[in-house]
């Protein structure tokens, strides 16, 4: 019996932890905030349930920050054409997505265009931006609509 609760116990442990990592677009990022980065990418993580880059992104001023870029899962990417070693690092790429709610530097890819021009969606189908949106990119210029 003790082997059974045990054996129960790890089950739940172990299903848990991807149900509490995984959440809906809504609940971490606003669709009223679009953006657009141009960076650098820095790091790449192929991973489930999201994969994730992260770009240094050099704003009017010449700061650079880091941005965190959320895409769908590595299945989810490969079906819309995606392949692992699309995002290569020191690449300049241009991403455009949804600021996360809580203001930092963390978007969800919604489109991602390629050095040579190639663009491919990383996420769910991109949500239109509200009529009279003013939402700006961490360059100063308007994103797209």
């Amino acid at each position: 019996m003790k082997i059974k609760i045990a054996i129960l116990g790890a089950m739940l442990i172990a299903t848990a932890r991807p149900v509490v990592a995984h959440h809906s677009f809504a609940a971490e990022f606003d669709g009223s905030k679009p953006v657009r980065l141009v960076g650098k990418i820095t790091r790449v993580e192929w991973t489930n349930p999201h994969s994730y880059f992260y770009l240094d992104v050099v704003d009017d001023k010449g700061n650079v920050t880091n941005w965190a870029c959320e895409g769908a899962s590595p299945l989810a990417l490969t079906r819309r054409g995606w392949k692992k070693g699309d995002l290569k690092l020191g690449d300049t790429i241009v991403v455009d997505g949804y600021r996360a709610r809580d203001g930092s530097h963390y978007i969800n890819a919604r489109r991602v265009t390629f050095p040579d021009g190639r663009s491919l969606d990383g996420g769910a189908p991109p949500q239109p931006a509200p009529a009279g949106s003013s939402a700006q990119t961490s360059a100063g210029s308007p994103a797209p609509k």
